[in-house]
Parts: structure tokens; C-alpha cells; sequence
């Protein structure tokens, strides 16, 4: 009894779910019309829902709902406590105010941070889905946005930061966002939805 050989395509390892996305993902690039693209977004959407929900490392996360902006926001508010409730936040914050070079290259460092967590640490397979302006994928955009609310909200709820002075209580935000992003960008992944 013979047994075939595998197709020439496919390395030693076993195939697994990221394999058939970056299948259907090349497929989605040569369909002509709309109703081609939604068939292969939905065969995308039915493969992640084929991976169960068993294991929380090494699924393919697609798209972005509600329920990944809740985790995001949990994981922000996780992260953002420490940040609220301790005094080094608001002596950083001072010192950021006065260096506004500084307080911009916190703010990209939180933004570079933020996308290594999600789409380059490889934590999770986190495929773009939607992209806004064509550019910004909506996870980030999202993952981002909500921790920035979050770290605004939470410290101006809890009395952390004077809007009378907006560049301080601004700093004092920034500096809260940084690791405030991360904890949304583990927060939305590390479940795996």
C-alpha cells in the first residue's frame, strides 16, 4: 500500500487554522464581485468560529464587536487602576508637561506599543478585517480610542487630574494611556474572540 505524498506547497508542520485564513485571505484578493467577497467572508467568519473557543493562545482572531471592545475596556480599566491610584502618574505627568516633545513621543510609544502587541508579538493571529480610511485597522483604532477614554474618564471621575489645567491633566492622561493600551490590546486578544 502506497500512501501519496503531500502537496509540494506545505512545509513539515501540520496545517492549522491560520493556514486556511491565509488561504481564503489570497482567495478574497482574486474574486471579481461583491457577492464573491461576502462568500469569502463569511467561509473567513464560520473558520473562526470552527476553532472553538477551547484554547485562548493560538486561534485566528477577525474582526472587531462588542464583545472584544468590552474585553479591551475591561483590560484598560485592569491596567489603568495602578495608574489612577498611585502618585507616580502625576509626577510624570509634571514632568511631561513642561517637555511637550516628550509628551508626543509617549503618546507614538503607546501607539507603537499598542500595534506590537496586536499584530506583531504574534500573541494571537489578529488578521485585519476592516481598516478605516484604508489605512488604520479597526481593532487598533478601537483598541486605542477606548483605552484614551478610559484613561480620561477614570481619571477625571476619580479626582486624579484639574481640567483647569488642561496640559497637565492632559500629560497626566497620557502618561495613564500607555499602559492603559496595552491592557485593552491583551484584553481584546488574550481571550481569543
Amino acid at each position: 500500500m502506497s500512501s501519496a505524498a503531500p502537496p509540494a506547497d506545505l512545509d513539515d508542520e501540520e496545517p492549522d487554522i491560520g493556514d486556511i485564513f491565509d488561504q481564503l485571505e489570497e482567495l478574497a484578493e482574486t474574486v471579481d464581485t461583491d457577492e464573491e467577497r461576502e462568500k469569502v467572508e463569511e467561509a473567513m467568519r464560520v473558520a473562526t468560529e470552527a476553532q472553538g473557543s477551547d484554547a485562548a493562545f493560538g486561534r485566528v482572531i477577525w474582526g472587531f464587536d462588542r464583545a472584544d471592545a468590552a474585553e479591551a475596556l475591561l483590560g484598560a480599566f485592569l491596567f489603568g487602576v495602578p495608574m489612577a491610584v498611585e502618585g507616580g502618574t502625576q509626577e510624570i505627568g509634571e514632568f511631561l508637561v513642561d517637555r511637550p516633545l516628550l509628551l508626543a513621543g509617549t503618546a507614538v510609544f503607546a501607539v507603537a506599543l499598542t500595534t506590537g502587541v496586536l499584530y506583531v508579538a504574534e500573541i494571537q493571529d489578529v488578521r485585519v478585517k476592516n481598516r478605516l480610511f484604508g489605512i488604520v485597522p479597526r481593532r487598533l483604532a478601537s483598541v486605542l480610542v477606548l483605552s484614551l477614554l478610559m484613561a480620561t474618564v477614570m481619571l477625571t471621575a476619580w479626582g486624579r487630574v484639574d481640567w483647569a489645567d488642561p496640559a497637565l491633566a492632559l500629560a497626566n492622561v497620557v502618561v495613564a494611556f500607555v499602559p492603559m493600551s496595552v491592557g485593552a490590546a491583551l484584553g481584546d486578544i488574550l481571550p481569543g474572540s
